[in-house]
């Protein structure tokens, strides 16, 4: 009787918490009742409920308690009292993301092979569909957003926009909005695919596959080497800005490529929630024999570079402006640069990427990629995206039947690695 409460109260707490925190409950529960183990057999409903969540690897933890979180911070801050020590741990961060993803040593940068077409000219900006290859047959899929204005060498920033796990991805218009409205001030901005999001980039299933955190971070590295290849991007101006599980790949690519300038993760960088996807803790990223650490942390290793943590009220950001900015401020201050940290707060929205939360990201990004905030406001100098118009889906497929997927492009889950670990010499 009571080993079946003790289950079900294991698996309320699975509900309530998450994996990890089951896992370190009932390890705890083993180690003191030996006995537990095999008077489980005596209730196998029970245990076949709880049992999978349990089994799942270690690094399958999306959420902790918000106090457990909070803790972390202090505890990793105690690790560090000057800018060489931060330095310190930030390396064997980097390290211990790159060991847990399966990315050491980062594969060969193969051709990228780029093409593009349909392009559509809009209100001062233009569109046309763009796809490329990370690693032989793995195809990065997307939309290419131009200023219309002719540039020179350097003339433009660049920006990569990914996207969360909304329905539309990178076609929602409100994706859209979003990389419109930075073309026209001045950015070649690229929104691209999740891997294994919609019909575009189905070399793997998005939630099943094991890898595919390596491969959709790979993919973002690479798709910062094809913003590089226009002559009209000036490298010292390379912007990131996505929400929620875009906000995830916003902070790992800054954290691991020094070549993104400026980062605007958008309600996603909390220090209780580790992204509820393989695509953000379905590897082990977070925490190995080395190193330990939480999104708040990975965030703030873009210091001293400009960083913009949009967080709201009705989700796992509703703590940024006592818990997770502070934090940021403090790896900040050792560079003597807290003017480049900045939080917005909307303590009454919701989880997602409007208009009032794009709103300061434009901003942000015209204040330190040198754009022209000019380009999107109105008479009263209010921020205004009625120069936007959003196209249909079928209007920015990469593949149709004009355009099909090449023979060689990958499929499968077995394929893709072998790819991957062929590209690492392995």
């Amino acid at each position: 009787m009571i080993l079946s409460f003790k289950v079900v109260s294991w698996f309320s707490m699975f509900l309530k918490h998450g994996v990890r925190q089951v896992k370190n409950t009932v390890e705890h529960d083993f180690r003191n009742h030996p006995k537990t183990l095999q008077t489980m057999k005596t209730i196998p409903i029970l245990l076949g409920a709880l049992l999978p969540f349990l089994l799942q690897p270690a690094s399958g933890f999306p959420k902790i308690p918000e106090e457990e979180g909070a803790n972390n911070l202090k505890a990793f801050g105690k690790t560090f009292s000057n800018l060489e020590e931060w330095q310190a741990r930030a390396k064997l961060n980097r390290e211990g993301i790159l060991k847990g993803a399966g990315l050491v040593p980062l594969p060969k940068r193969t051709p990228l092979n780029p093409h593009s077409h349909s392009l559509k000219k809009m209100d001062g900006y233009s569109v046309e569909n763009v796809r490329f290859e990370s690693l032989p047959g793995f195809f990065v899929t997307g939309n290419l957003y131009r200023p219309l204005r002719k540039g020179g060498l350097n003339k433009f920033a660049g920006v990569l926009c990914p996207h969360g796990h909304s329905k539309d991805g990178r076609m929602a218009e409100y994706t859209q909005a979003r990389c419109a409205s930075l073309a026209r001030m001045g950015a070649i901005v690229f929104a691209y695919d999740m891997v294994g999001w919609n019909q575009d980039a189905k070399h793997v299933h998005h939630r099943d596959d094991k890898n595919v955190f390596a491969f959709q971070t790979w993919n973002s590295m690479r798709a910062l080497d094809y913003l590089l290849t226009f002559r009209e991007v000036d490298p010292s101006r390379i912007g990131v800005t996505g929400e929620s599980g875009g906000g995830t790949q916003t902070f790992m690519l800054t954290a691991l490529d020094k070549r993104v300038r400026v980062a605007a993760p958008v309600v996603m960088a909390s220090a209780h929630f580790y992204g509820g996807c393989n695509c953000e803790s379905g590897m082990p990223i977070h925490e190995s024999k080395t190193h330990k650490t939480n999104n708040t942390e990975i965030a703030a290793m873009a210091a001293p570079r400009p960083l913009l943590l949009v967080s709201v009220g009705g989700d796992w950001t509703k703590n940024t402006p006592k818990v997770e900015f502070p934090y940021t401020r403090k790896i900040y201050s050792l560079f003597g640069a807290t003017g480049n940290a900045e939080n917005f707060h909307l303590a009454d929205e919701k989880h997602g990427y409007e208009f009032s939360k794009r709103k300061p990201v434009y901003r942000f990004f015209a204040k330190h990629l040198k754009l022209r905030l000019s380009q999107i406001t109105d008479d009263d100098d209010e921020i205004t995206e009625k120069h936007f118009k959003a196209l249909p889906k079928e209007k920015l497929l990469v593949f149709n039947e004009e355009h099909p997927r090449p023979k060689h492009s990958l499929d499968g889950s077995e394929a893709c690695l072998a790819a991957l670990r062929k590209a690492q010499g392995k």
